[in-house]
């Protein structure tokens, strides 16, 4: 079991412990509440069951399968298995891009990886970046965090959007220091 795996396995013990219910019945009181989206029930387990914004947010992923673990696990699919379905096709000459994204951002220390449909969402206590083919010819790297330097290469985004500036990127020749700096700057603030 990994490091973020074994920090989760520990959150939801400690959830159990200050509710006194187990995991089962909380997924439960989450599913009878008739709330899909997981902001609602995300409020519904701080209203509710008096969680912080963490441990609910917690186990609502744990209650929808819907961290990128769970969600391939669920799927019959390792997450290796998740990028491929995203980086196939004429899309799979894009992986590289990913990989050695992946490489540096891998050292900052943990967070968790969300395979969704055609990216993948990187998360500590909020999401902070995003990755993923945005063409068959581009991969786009959405970063969450409030202000930034003005650069050409970073591209700001509309208030309400899911990333605050995204980053187009043909070829790995185009990640640069640059880049993981805002990087890490949007992982630091996520934490």
């Amino acid at each position: 079991m990994g490091t973020l795996d074994q920090a989760v396995e520990t959150q939801l013990k400690n959830i159990e412990a200050k509710t006194g219910k187990n995991r089962q019945e909380l997924t439960a009181i989450l599913l009878a509440s008739g709330l899909t989206r997981h902001s609602e029930l995300r409020e519904y387990g701080m209203s509710q069951l008096g969680l912080g914004h963490g441990d609910a947010n917690a186990l609502v992923h744990f209650a929808l399968k819907s961290d990128g673990s769970r969600d391939a696990e669920s799927r019959g699919l390792s997450e290796d298995a998740v990028l491929d379905e995203i980086y196939s096709g004429p899309k799979a000459s894009l992986r590289p891009i990913h990989e050695q994204l992946m490489a540096v951002i891998l050292t900052y220390g943990e967070f968790e990886q969300l395979p969704k449909k055609g990216y993948v969402s990187l998360r500590r206590k909020k999401q902070f970046a995003m990755i993923g083919p945005a063409t068959n010819t581009r991969v786009e790297v959405g970063l969450n965090i409030k202000s930034l330097p003005e650069n050409e290469r970073l591209i700001a985004q509309p208030a309400g959007s899911m990333c605050n500036y995204k980053v187009k990127l043909s070829s790995t020749t185009e990640i640069d220091d640059n880049l993981f700096d805002w990087l890490k700057q949007a992982f630091e603030s996520a934490g």
